[in-house]
């Protein structure tokens, strides 16, 4: 397939990242200093997924696809195929997020599948590692702090 991946432990149970990454999405879906704007988040097979990132020079890339499978707690994949209501769209990838207990903790791994070895080289070379890296780093402190807090 052609994927692109990265997994890093967090040090916080999957319900707490799970939380996090479904209820504080504002606050580390994008590098900063990039913010994303959630315009619909409907998390179920078949629920729209809508959001704006806004750049630190006004740029605007407005996303939107579907959610394909919601295990809570687990697992959520989407895709960029679609639009609410299976309405097509040029495809770029399936996200596949998991969320699996290790101990205490939570190894998360975010996966991009693309449909050729282009797209995913281009996805590569728009800096998924360092990107999805940092995103991944964002939810891991939010999570931390959320589940060492008091």
């Amino acid at each position: 397939m052609h994927e692109l991946s990265i997994t890093r432990l967090i040090d916080a149970p999957p319900e707490t990242v799970w939380r996090v990454w479904t209820e504080r999405t504002e606050e580390w879906f994008c590098p900063k200093p990039w913010r994303v704007e959630i315009q619909e988040q409907d998390l179920r097979p078949g629920g729209r997924s809508a959001m704006v990132m806004h750049g630190p020079a006004g740029e605007e890339m407005p996303m939107e696809g579907v959610f394909l499978e919601v295990v809570p707690g687990r697992r959520i994949v989407s895709t960029d195929a679609f639009k609410a209501g299976w309405q097509p769209q040029g495809p770029f990838m399936v996200a596949i997020t998991e969320f699996e207990p290790e101990g205490d903790k939570t190894r998360y791994r975010a996966t991009a599948r693309h449909w050729t070895e282009e797209a995913r080289q281009q996805h590569e070379a728009m800096g998924f590692q360092g990107g999805w890296g940092k995103v991944a780093e964002q939810l891991a402190q939010l999570a931390e702090t959320e589940a060492h807090a008091g």
